[in-house]
Parts: C-alpha cells; sequence; structure tokens
C-alpha cells in the first residue's frame, strides 16, 4: 500500500480541496480542515481544540439546533478502518465539553465493533463516503445538504442484548458469577 506523499493545503480556497487532498493531510491538518470547513458552512463558534489534553475531542461546534457536538477527526489511509478507541474517545470527551452529541469523521471506513459500540452510544459515524459528499455539497454550495449530514441522528442499536450470541454470553457470565459467588462464600465460611 502506498503512502500518500504529505503536502501543504491552500486553506485560502477550501472549494479546490478534494478528498485525494485529505488523503495527503497530517492528522492536525485534518482537524484544522474539518474547522474551517464548519465555519464556512455555518457554524461561526466551531472551534479546534488543543493538539495535546483535548480528551478526546479535536473540534466542538453547535448545529443549527444550538445543541453543542463535538468532533473526533481520524485522518487514515482510504484501506484503513478506524477501530472502536475513536468511538470511545468522544463519547467520553462528551460530558467534559458539555455536549449533546458526538460525531467520529474519517477519511477511510470503520471496523465492525466501532459502528457497534457506536450504535449502542449514539455516536454518529461519518465515513469517506459521507465526507466526500460533505465536499462535494460544500462545493455546489450546497450547505444545506452538508449541514444535514453533519446533523443527522446517529444509528442507533437498541436491541442489541437480544441477539443469541450476546445473550448466551451473558448466561455465562451469569454462571461465572454464581460459582465466584459459592467461592467467596466457602472461604467466607472457613
Amino acid at each position: 500500500m502506498p503512502v500518500p506523499i504529505y503536502k501543504r493545503i491552500d486553506y485560502t480556497d477550501l472549494k479546490s480541496v478534494q478528498i485525494e487532498d485529505i488523503d495527503t493531510m497530517e492528522g492536525t491538518d485534518f482537524e484544522q480542515y474539518l474547522n474551517l470547513l464548519l465555519i464556512e458552512l455555518g457554524y461561526p463558534d466551531a472551534y479546534k481544540t488543543g493538539n495535546s489534553r483535548d480528551f478526546g475531542a479535536d473540534i466542538v461546534f453547535s448545529d443549527s439546533t444550538g445543541i453543542r457536538n463535538i468532533i473526533q477527526a481520524k485522518r487514515y489511509h482510504p484501506v484503513l478502518q478506524v477501530s472502536l478507541d475513536a468511538v470511545q474517545q468522544v463519547y467520553t470527551a462528551r460530558n467534559y465539553y458539555q455536549a449533546k452529541k458526538a460525531i467520529v469523521i474519517t477519511s477511510a471506513t470503520f471496523t465492525d465493533s466501532c459502528e457497534t459500540l457506536a450504535g449502542v452510544n449514539g455516536v454518529l459515524l461519518l465515513d469517506r463516503n459521507d465526507l466526500i459528499e460533505i465536499i462535494h455539497s460544500f462545493q455546489q454550495s450546497d450547505y444545506q445538504r452538508a449541514k444535514l449530514i453533519l446533523e443527522r441522528e446517529p444509528r442507533v442499536i437498541y436491541r442489541y442484548w437480544d441477539d443469541p450470541q450476546y445473550v448466551r454470553n451473558i448466561n455465562k457470565d451469569k454462571k461465572l458469577a454464581k460459582v465466584a459467588a459459592e467461592l467467596i462464600g466457602s472461604k467466607a465460611a472457613n
């Protein structure tokens, strides 16, 4: 897999940035690009958090309804997948930033476990195709379409634990807990 050569992007003309340009960005440049893109789309309070000690959020902004959102930005090679640590980071950062919504945006795709964890926790995942659609809408001056993608509701998994695979695991956990309780009880009696 060839590694794209890093190049700086001209941020004075955001409409000229293509997905191929993003593929050559460093992570902090991707965050900066997204921050400027949000401002251009009509989110004037968008700001990029510090590069260190960001507590799991790279960008903070208020959406069209005034709800505070946080974004974890992951600029990965297109063939790589973002794992569940991105969801863990942004989900735990919600309280720190007093945000109602958490979003992970990537230039790649997500692992199945990442999608599952995001679904159970209500984290919005925007993958490469979503990013391309946002960029295209922005370039066509269809800011409303770009905002609809950014502000859509996350895919939520409500009945995850009804899956027979997980019910078996829960039952195993219950059996282990019972055995552990019996062992603890017998040690306490001695």
